[in-house]
């Protein structure tokens, strides 16, 4: 890499603060063959025209230092770190030198975005200069995201566990959705699965698959049930869906249908189009925030019988407010069931899958009258 391209003036803020709740110990430092999972990280964006890489570091941060390459890195430590990812990124974008244009915020557990997807992110913010770019990859929302220099103080004054997202609400105009072919952006490591999935491929699992993955044996004509998320809920979901004999579509990019036996049908790609014709669809986003807005105004524009959102009453206006301001009709955001289900109290996910599938066939009856 020559000098003329590490003068991009984009800089790369790398975040490997957090505690790793899930994962039990730090996670920066488990490994994915012979790198640790921030060396990797760091390979990737060393690799990139970043004009500079702070790297943010809180929890076990005297571990990371001895066991991780620092040369050339700018090393923050927020002693704030319990505190939230807010923390971390007023931290790394005080540390950015004055004449840093842009940043991209890099997750220290996602590994595999690979150095032509930062540079083409880099790229982008050189020739259009939005104001936020965020990488799509098959309509899914991922990581890094690009911030301007513009909008540095909006992030910085953002408080708790709040990410990058906190601001997207209020930039709608100014937000480009740049789609990149990597898989990678869409791979972070929350959990032990996902570290041992990840660690037995050594990669990212490429898709081999057709973008429509389908059962031979699926009924048409039924009611179907679309499912956009992988989580408990959505397992508990297909199987009452299964059971009150819905065609249940399931809408992730990894996900397979050997993995889950209650699905007919895997959307590879968050792309309504791509499905058979149906006049009674009922869809549950339940992305934990990756996908939501995509998904519901996908949702809300096809028309379908039933939408619900899976989201606290903060995330869900959120939400609303962004597709409001994209020109979705006020009308038909007010169809948009959140919070999700029926009140019977539900806690669990398989009592939060039986409250969703009694509001849709309570939904499903009151329709059938009117016709």
């Amino acid at each position: 890499m020559t000098g003329k391209d590490k003068q991009s003036g984009v800089a790369a803020v790398v975040l490997a603060a957090g505690m790793s709740r899930r994962m039990g110990t730090a996670k920066q430092l488990l490994r994915i063959g012979d790198d640790t999972i921030l060396e990797r990280t760091l390979k990737n964006v060393r690799a990139s025209n970043a004009s500079e890489v702070i790297l943010v570091l809180g929890h076990a941060a005297d571990e990371v230092q001895k066991t991780i390459a620092t040369e050339g890195l700018k090393v923050v430590i927020n002693a704030d770190y319990q505190q939230g990812m807010g923390t971390s990124l007023r931290s790394g974008l005080a540390a950015l030198s004055t004449g840093a244009t842009a940043a991209l915020i890099v997750l220290a557990d996602q590994p595999f975005v690979t150095s032509e997807t930062l540079n083409r992110l880099i790229e982008c913010h050189q020739k259009r200069k939005p104001q936020i770019i965020l990488p799509m990859y098959q309509g899914f929302r991922g990581n890094p995201v690009m911030l301007d220099r513009s909008v540095f103080a909006e992030v910085q004054a953002l408080q708790g566990d709040v990410g990058c997202r906190g601001i997207f609400g209020d930039h709608t105009e100014d937000i480009l959705k740049l789609p990149v072919d990597d898989p990678g952006i869409l791979l972070d490591i929350d959990s032990q699965d996902d570290l041992e999935i990840l660690h037995a491929a050594g990669q990212p699992r490429e898709s081999h698959v057709a973008v429509l993955e389908s059962r031979e044996d699926v009924a048409a004509g039924g009611p179907e049930l679309v499912l956009v998320g992988r989580d408990a809920l959505v397992h508990a979901l297909a199987r009452f869906g299964q059971v009150l004999n819905f065609i249940v579509t399931v809408v992730d990019p990894f996900l397979r249908l050997t993995e889950l036996l209650a699905a007919d049908r895997i959307l590879h790609a968050l792309d309504f189009s791509l499905l058979p014709a149906s006049s009674e669809r009922y869809c549950v986003v339940a992305s934990r925030g990756q996908f939501d807005e995509e998904a519901v105004q996908q949702a809300v524009l096809a028309g379908f019988s039933y939408i619900a959102l899976v989201a606290n009453k903060k995330r869900a206006q959120e939400v609303i407010r962004s597709l409001s301001a994209q020109s979705v009709p006020a009308t038909k955001l007010a169809a948009v069931r959140a919070p999700a289900g029926l009140p019977i109290g539900a806690e669990n996910p398989e009592e939060i899958a039986l409250s969703i599938m009694a509001e849709i066939v309570t939904t499903r009856r009151q329709q059938e009258k009117l016709t």
